[in-house]
């Protein structure tokens, strides 16, 4: 099977990071991104870019922070951009609209998806966004957690939004499952004659009743829709216990 190609409407979606002070965040960030299709980075007035920090931890990343937009403001990183999520974990008092990254995954990929430019805005590591920063924002984004104890790095909430999207995209998981072969009919007809067999063999059904036992063995197989490679597994296992299983004197 063909890889498939990432979710096109990710393209339009960016991820800003304001005023970053540690490189290693900023290359952790771009390998969160990258496994979610997510390619573009901007940084705000990055304390420490590009560097070596940042390329090891991005691993198979480095594209992605080889491509990064360097910009003096947060101003100029959304010069294009049509919707904004601030991503916060404080209490703002302005009134923008405050969500969950699931809640807010869907807007922002309408928005996307219709070609328009989204921005998932991430403050500094210690001190957040600045609330110069989130008034320029159209969103806020708050990802739930453990009111006792929060404290997400930067690479871990850029992941938390990149999967809120990148689930929301209907990306199947068929790419990663082995094609399956189910055993037809005559097949499984075949294994159950042949289980019948050398239950009889075996001496299995004495003081049983073999119809009963046959009807209760056939619900239990045809629950698991038998593969034809199990089909095979299966018989041949029965061979091996018929192979070495004692004669059977006659039933009277």
């Amino acid at each position: 099977m063909m890889k498939p190609e990432a979710v096109d409407v990710l393209k339009n979606i960016r991820v800003v990071l304001a005023r970053p002070s540690h490189p290693g965040n900023i290359g952790s960030a771009a390998r969160a991104m990258k496994t979610m299709g997510l390619t573009r980075l901007t940084l705000v007035a990055p304390r420490d870019f590009p560097s070596a920090e940042a390329n090891t931890l991005a691993s198979g990343a480095v594209d992605v922070l080889e491509q990064a937009q360097v910009c003096a403001s947060l101003s100029d990183a959304l010069a294009d951009v049509t919707l904004a999520a601030a991503l916060t974990s404080r209490r703002r008092e302005i009134a923008a609209p405050l969500l969950t990254p699931r809640d807010a995954a869907g807007e922002l990929l309408a928005c996307a998806a219709q070609g328009q430019q989204v921005a998932l805005v991430f403050g500094n590591e210690t001190f957040g966004l600045s609330i110069e920063e989130v008034e320029q924002c159209n969103l806020l984004v708050t990802i739930p957690g453990n009111p006792d104890y929060f404290s997400l790095n930067l690479a871990q909430a850029v992941q938390v939004l990149a999967y809120e999207l990148f689930s929301q995209t209907g990306y199947g998981l068929d790419a990663l499952r082995q094609p399956v072969e189910h055993a037809s009919h005559a097949q499984v007809e075949g294994f159950y004659q042949h289980l019948e067999h050398t239950l009889q063999q075996i001496g299995f059904f004495e003081r049983r009743p073999p119809d009963r036992l046959m009807r209760r063995l056939r619900t239990l197989f045809n629950r698991s829709r038998l593969q034809r490679e199990e089909i095979d597994i299966l018989r041949g296992m029965l061979k091996q216990i018929e192979r070495h299983a004692p004669a059977q004197p006659p039933q009277p």
